[in-house]
């Protein structure tokens, strides 16, 4: 007769009950990612975000496609993204807009400022005031004596009500202390159309639009530093104007991705920001020296856009 104690040590030895060996985590990535652009095909944040999936691809050591799915101003496809398995294969290329303004201007939409998890910034287009060559505007000061003179008389124009460059303004004008007036495009190409007409004082622009351009003087760039691609233009931080409201973005995953996964990810995103590749194609779209962040500062920029989106929306609610 086998005892209890020797009945129970040999029931734990037999190989068909013993506890399974643990099973060994999955190494991250093992298969395709997917990153989606929630705007259409084309544009100058789609060439860097396929620009940055070719290097990602190539550091990753598995296939990285782009996907475009837009809609509803980038809300279709940043959601999808968000309701996505949080498992770092669907990731986000998106503006900063997508969570700090559609969960505002689109409260319906099921985006929330937390949806998605920054991984890297990749991205930062200034924006800009511009006027007519032969505007006697020169410069800001100029411009803020102009609408001083006569309180909502100026005009301005933008993309849109809610849009970055429109914001701009309301925050330059807040820290100026004047009131100009909005009038609300499709885009910066109507914009533009109407300041050289003269039917608006001046336009409210993302700096690229202004590339090549001789009929339009640029008074001031909306960032921390000069842009490399124009260098004569002062920002208005250096005119007395402590504001540097940019469209800054990048790569985010869905919220809950597991942190290793993440910082797989931001440290191929650092090594293809520095790539020759990548710069190239940050220089082709007038991005400014600084445009890679890792996802600590992504974060942090993020949560301040958050708050200070949050503020200006607010006094544009009753035009909304």
């Amino acid at each position: 007769m086998i005892g209890r104690r020797g009945l129970v040590a040999a029931v734990l030895a037999t190989p068909a009950l013993a506890a399974p060996p643990a099973r060994a985590q999955e190494a991250f990535p093992a298969r395709p990612i997917q990153v989606v652009n929630p705007y259409p095909a084309g544009g100058a944040t789609d060439l860097m975000a396929r620009a940055m999936a070719a290097g990602l691809q190539q550091r990753l050591r598995q296939p990285v496609v782009v996907v475009n799915r837009d809609g509803a101003a980038g809300a279709v496809g940043t959601l999808g993204v968000a309701r996505a398995a949080p498992d770092g294969y669907t990731l986000a290329f998106v503006p900063a807009l997508v969570l700090s303004v559609l969960p505002v201007t689109q409260p319906n939409s099921g985006l929330r400022a937390e949806a998605l998890r920054p991984v890297c910034q990749m991205f930062a287009n200034a924006q800009a005031v511009a006027v007519r060559a032969d505007s006697p505007l020169r410069n800001l000061a100029d411009l803020v004596a102009a609408a001083k003179a006569a309180p909502g008389a100026v005009t301005y124009g933008s993309l849109g009500i809610a849009s970055i460059p429109h914001l701009a303004i309301l925050q330059w004008a807040r820290a100026a202390g004047i009131e100009v007036t909005h009038v609300p495009y499709r885009g910066d190409g109507a914009v533009m159309t109407d300041a050289l007409a003269g039917r608006i004082d001046f336009a409210a622009i993302v700096l690229g639009s202004a590339s090549g351009r001789t009929d339009m003087r640029l008074l001031a760039v909306f960032d921390t530093a000069r842009n490399p691609a124009f260098p004569d233009v002062p920002t208005a931080a250096e005119q007395g104007f402590d504001v540097a409201p940019t469209s800054f973005g990048g790569l985010m995953a869905p919220a809950g991705t597991p942190p290793e996964r993440i910082a797989r990810l931001e440290a191929a995103c650092a090594e293809v920001a520095a790539d020759d590749v990548y710069r190239a194609a940050a220089r082709r779209a007038l991005q400014p020296a600084a445009y890679h962040a890792g996802a600590a500062a992504f974060a942090d920029r993020l949560a301040r856009d958050v708050a200070e989106k949050a503020e200006l929306l607010r006094a544009i609610e009753p035009a909304r």
